[in-house]
C-alpha cells in the first residue's frame, strides 16, 4: 500500500513539474513514478505491489472490453426488431471464499449490462445470476467461472 501511496505522490509530483494538469499528463508521471520506484526497490522494502499492479492493469483492460462488449449486444437487442434475448438465472458455484471476493464479483457483474448477481447461497458456495442471454446455461456458467471469477480470485489472492 505504503508503494501505491508514493507513486500517486511522485504522478502529482510530475504533473505539478511539468505543468500539465491532464489525464495523460497524470497517467505518464505514475509510469515514470511506477519505473522510479521499481528501480529504488529495495529502498522501499518488501512488498507485493510491483506484482501486483500489472495484473490490476491487466483486470482493468479485460473488464472495459467485456463492457463494451456487453453494451453492444445489449444496444443490438434493444434497436433489433427481434429479440434475441433468452433471459434466466443460472447457478454458478464460487470457488471465492472470502465476502470481499464474492461481493467484488457480484457488484463486476451488476455493472455489465445484461447480468446481475441476484443472491448468495447460505453457505456463500454459490451465485445466482440473471442473464439477459442464457442460450445455454452452461455456457454462460463457464463463462463467469473461467472470465470473471477467476481473474477475481488472482486480484486477490
Amino acid at each position: 500500500m505504503r508503494a501505491l501511496v508514493l507513486n500517486l505522490f511522485l504522478a502529482i509530483v510530475w504533473v505539478g513539474l511539468t505543468g500539465r494538469a491532464t489525464a495523460g499528463g497524470l497517467i505518464l508521471g505514475f509510469l515514470v513514478g511506477y519505473l522510479l520506484l521499481l528501480w529504488l526497490r529495495r529502498l522501499i522494502g518488501p512488498t507485493t505491489y510491483f506484482e501486483k499492479l500489472p495484473g490490476v492493469l491487466s483486470f482493468m483492460l479485460f473488464y472495459a472490453k467485456e463492457m463494451v462488449r456487453a453494451n453492444l449486444r445489449v444496444a443490438r437487442d434493444v434497436i433489433s426488431i427481434r429479440r434475441k434475448s433468452r433471459p434466466g438465472i443460472v447457478a454458478v458455484p464460487l470457488d471465492l471464499t472470502t465476502d470481499l471476493e464474492i461481493t467484488v464479483l457480484t457488484i463486476l457483474l451488476a455493472l455489465t449490462p445484461g447480468t446481475f448477481g441476484l443472491d448468495v447461497s447460505g453457505d456463500r458456495t454459490v451465485l445466482f445470476v440473471h442473464a439477459m442471454f442464457v442460450d445455454s446455461a452452461d455456457a454462460l456458467r463457464a463463462t463467469i467461472k473461467s472470465d470473471l471469477e477467476r481473474r477475481v480470485k488472482e486480484l486477490f489472492r
